[in-house]
């Protein structure tokens, strides 16, 4: 294989939406710690929303980035929690991968905890090549060309190899 066309995992997000209720913030802020021992940041909305009662300012979840090898390892356990089945709709056109998890405990390693309850989680993975740089950096940013970007097939099969993950067997 191409070394430029290897890829790799670039990062892996948890997220936890909690809309206006801050208990339910702060048993997700407690859970993702528990998980990854890092403390989480909290999601700001900015928008005002009256049907919903949220205001710009108010916290309404909390997620955490995981990149390099935390990523790498906490990807078996999520994926595990699933069974080591994805369906293909959890993977976009752009090499990402998005998934629920509707009950934290069915996560590997994971220990009930009375104070947080059932509570379930968001998972993002995002993919990357060598070569992905030139659409982030600062001077002469440039679009990714078509040929070099990953395609749904391309990261349904990277995730099979990796992490000898099924995909779309009914669960």
């Amino acid at each position: 294989m191409d070394k430029m066309k290897e890829i790799k995992v670039e990062k892996v997000t948890l997220n936890i939406g909690a809309g206006k209720d801050q208990k339910v913030l702060e048993k997700g802020i407690k859970l993702l710690k528990n998980l990854t021992g890092i403390e989480p940041v909290k999601t700001i909305t900015n928008k005002r929303i009256q049907g919903w009662g949220l205001r710009p300012g108010l916290p309404i979840g909390c997620k955490i980035t995981l990149r390099k090898k935390e990523a790498e390892k906490i990807i078996t356990r999520l994926v595990f929690a699933k069974d080591n089945v994805l369906q293909e709709e959890y993977f976009d056109d752009n090499g990402n991968i998005s998934f629920g998890i509707p009950e934290y405990v069915d996560i590997k390693d994971a220990k009930y905890d009375t104070e947080i309850g059932m509570a379930g989680l968001q998972t993002s993975i995002t993919l990357t090549r060598p070569g992905f740089r030139i659409k982030n950096r600062k001077i002469r940013p440039a679009k990714v060309p078509l040929k070099h970007k990953i395609s749904k097939e391309e990261a349904m099969e990277f995730m099979k190899q990796k992490y000898s993950v099924r995909i779309g067997e009914e669960e």
